[in-house]
């Protein structure tokens, strides 16, 4: 009780530090300073967890509300944000899969297939969302395939992902290769088409996508391999889920052919998947149909479809106990905390710091465009570091003369990594069980490491490979 009120406390005085006495000569005004000690009251909270994670998400409009940090209407908005009804839409879509029970084929399935081995379990989830990522929403693919994991942990005993190493180093992976991901394409995200906006406008011409591709795939392999290596040396060679391969495979057969209701649960997610993953098929016709908009609808369905019994498949009484509340409201506050963050220009007084520095354009330069991109990314969205960094960048190196180009590269590298922090995608393993704390602590260790090795492989690319400083 000692304990858990000193965090409570630490919380609003960290608040209260930052709005009081951060340097007005960078945070000029006391919105901007305002901004900034929420998200340090924030991640306090989630990290020593004085009160449930998704009660921290609810901070931003408490504050807002007594300092008027920013029109609250745009903080508010957050909450009923399209990535919160996919979420909303993708949670009561798996509900299904527990009433019904294919839950557990499911989970017995991907055992079967890929054995109970941590590591190998590691560089499966890894490998899946930093493919589907590379060319789809991260959020989308980190919404899809998390409750797929969850299931099969929960087949093998793991119901509080918190208190267990192994759930959470998975949760951990499928956050991390969504994000990996993104870099690979221009489709990985809306802040890489920020970045090629501001390609085409400091050149003058049109960006062709597969020239992206080729930059960037290379940097792509690297992080994956490196990421993988870390996540691979965090857990033990013997660290299994639970029985052998073969004890898998004679529990899924066990469970005999698929029902109708599980048809229908298993039906219903793979297509809102599909729709969601090939909107670009369609959305000349149908403008308005979103991945978002896709998995409520496909949810919505879920409650009218009726059995041979007369029984429905799904009701709402049984469903909203199934649901993962916390996921919805986790996400949101990150929403909301960035919305302070770039509405009190905060971030403007962060280019304005990075200004001060006197860059030359070196490799300190890359170091600082780096590690300033990845720490704003773990703060607010990758898509909003992008449409804040990206200009201050832009601005500050053709001050000094230089090209802007192969800096736009080097930024959109930082913006699309980010691993401390349970704000954006990293909130989706958080809602389903996974620690902040546990995030924190390996996330500040694989942070070191990608920024190191990020900047020194962005010099080598910009020194020695000219493509690098063209379009």
């Amino acid at each position: 009780m000692k304990k858990r009120v000193i965090n409570l406390v630490i919380g609003p005085v960290l608040f209260l530090i930052c709005y009081f006495l951060l340097p007005e000569s960078f945070f000029d005004t006391a919105a901007a300073r305002g901004a900034i000690g929420t998200i340090a009251w924030m991640a306090y909270w989630w990290i020593t967890g004085p009160v449930d994670f998704a009660v921290t998400g609810f901070l931003p409009i408490i504050v807002n509300a007594l300092f008027q940090l920013c029109d609250m209407s745009l903080v508010i908005s957050n909450y009923a944000d399209e990535i919160i009804l996919l979420l909303l839409g993708a949670s009561l879509i798996t509900a299904a899969w527990e009433i019904t029970g294919l839950d557990k084929r499911i989970a017995s399935m991907f055992l079967m297939l890929i054995g109970s081995n941590l590591r190998n379990q590691i560089i499966f989830w890894f490998l899946l969302s930093t493919i589907l990522s590379s060319v789809l929403p991260n959020a989308v693919v980190c919404a899809a395939i998390t409750p797929i994991a969850v299931s099969m942990l929960k087949y093998v005993g793991i119901n509080e992902i918190q208190e267990s190493n192994t759930g959470s180093m998975i949760l951990l992976t499928i956050a991390y290769g969504a994000g990996v991901g993104g870099l690979v394409s221009p489709l990985g995200g809306a802040m890489n088409l920020v970045a090629v906006d501001y390609l085409q406008q400091v050149s003058g011409q049109e960006f062709i996508y597969w020239h992206w591709v080729v930059r960037f795939l290379p940097i792509a392999v690297i992080l994956v391999a490196s990421n993988i290596i870390y996540l691979v040396l965090c857990c033990k060679k013997n660290d299994h889920l639970g029985q052998s391969k073969e004890y898998f495979v004679e529990q899924y057969r066990a469970m005999g052919k698929m029902r109708n209701d599980e048809k229908w649960a298993l039906g219903l997610f793979l297509l809102a998947t599909v729709l969601a993953f090939t909107r670009q098929f369609y959305q000349d016709i149908l403008p308005g149909l979103k991945p978002a908009y896709v998995f409520i609808g496909c949810a919505i369905i879920a409650f009218i479809i009726m059995e041979k019994d007369g029984g429905r498949l799904m009701t709402w009484k049984s469903a909203e106990r199934k649901v993962i509340w916390d996921l919805l409201y986790i996400f949101a506050g990150g929403l909301a905390a960035g919305t302070l963050i770039n509405e009190t220009g905060a971030t403007g007084a962060i280019g304005k710091a990075m200004a001060s520095m006197n860059l030359d354009g070196g490799f300190f330069t890359i170091l600082v465009i780096i590690t300033v991109t990845i720490l704003m990314s773990d703060m607010t969205s990758n898509t909003a570091t992008a449409a804040v960094a990206l200009p201050v960048i832009i601005s500050i190196v053709q001050g000094i003369g230089l090209d802007p180009v192969p800096y736009i590269y080097i930024t959109a590298i930082g913006v699309n990594l980010s691993y401390m922090l349970p704000t954006s995608i990293r909130a989706i393993p958080v809602g389903y069980g996974l620690s902040p704390k546990f995030m924190l602590k390996k996330g500040v260790v694989i942070t070191v490491m990608v920024i190191l090795l990020m900047t020194v492989v962005s010099w080598i690319m910009m020194t020695y490979i000219p493509g690098f400083s063209n379009v």
